[in-house]
């Protein structure tokens, strides 16, 4: 059994890091040194974006 695979592309996790103001604990800590809150809020926002992707793939 290989390691899993992430749902999210690293590129996303450091772009929803940065949109969300948490990026530069990433930097500097690594995703271990974010708050729970901040993992949580990064889910909720992928989430998010992942809808509003299949809305206007809907729409077309």
């Amino acid at each position: 059994m290989g390691r899993r695979r992430s749902i999210m592309s690293e590129q996303l996790k450091y772009e929803l890091a940065k949109d969300l103001g948490f990026y530069n604990t990433v930097e500097q800590e690594g995703w271990g040194g974010i708050k729970a809150k901040d993992a949580g809020n990064m889910v909720k926002r992928a989430i998010q974006l992942a809808e509003e992707a299949a809305a206007k793939a809907h729409r077309q």
